[in-house]
């Protein structure tokens, strides 16, 4: 039997209840054709990236499946009928991992990214612009001055 990872987002306005009625419903299903299901991690209600049929928001599900092409095909098949499914993907994997999904872990627990020290990071003073200071000639390298300016600034007005 071939391993998957499958993950499910149910609509924003359904309960966390509802949302493990469903999972424990794919299981079931899982089961009867033969099939196992590992772990299963509920995410939480989520922002989208973008709107999904109205929903800004989804209630995530991870589950860990060992069964049969079949019994996955036949899982989807009933998500993409349900209603209260907005989206899924499947995918086959050589391994499950055995400890908690990176949705799981806390953010300190995911290793250290070095300590920032503001929201911009070393750049400094947002006001300091470096190179790109005021001085036009800065601004635009070593491009010379327009003629037409030259030209009207020599003759002045006497």
């Amino acid at each position: 039997m071939a391993l998957y990872e499958h993950v499910f987002i149910a609509r924003q306005d359904v309960s966390q209840q509802q949302v493990e009625a469903l999972t424990e419903q794919y299981s079931t299903l899982i089961k009867e054709q033969g099939g196992s299901v590992g772990k299963t991690e509920y995410w939480g209600l989520r922002n989208l990236a973008f709107k999904v049929k109205k929903n800004r928001k989804g209630h995530y599900t991870l589950m860990n499946i060992d069964a049969p092409h079949t019994a996955v095909a036949e899982m989807e098949r009933q998500m993409g009928i349900s209603d209260d499914v907005i989206r899924f993907l499947t995918i086959r994997v050589d391994e499950h991992e055995t400890d908690q999904s990176a949705m799981m872990q806390s953010r300190g627990d995911r290793g250290d990214r070095g300590d920032r020290g503001s929201r911009f990071g070393d750049r400094g003073d947002r006001g300091d612009r470096g190179d790109r200071g005021g001085d036009r000639s800065s601004r635009f390298g070593d491009r010379p001055p327009r003629r037409d300016r030259e030209e009207s600034t020599e003759g002045g007005n006497e």
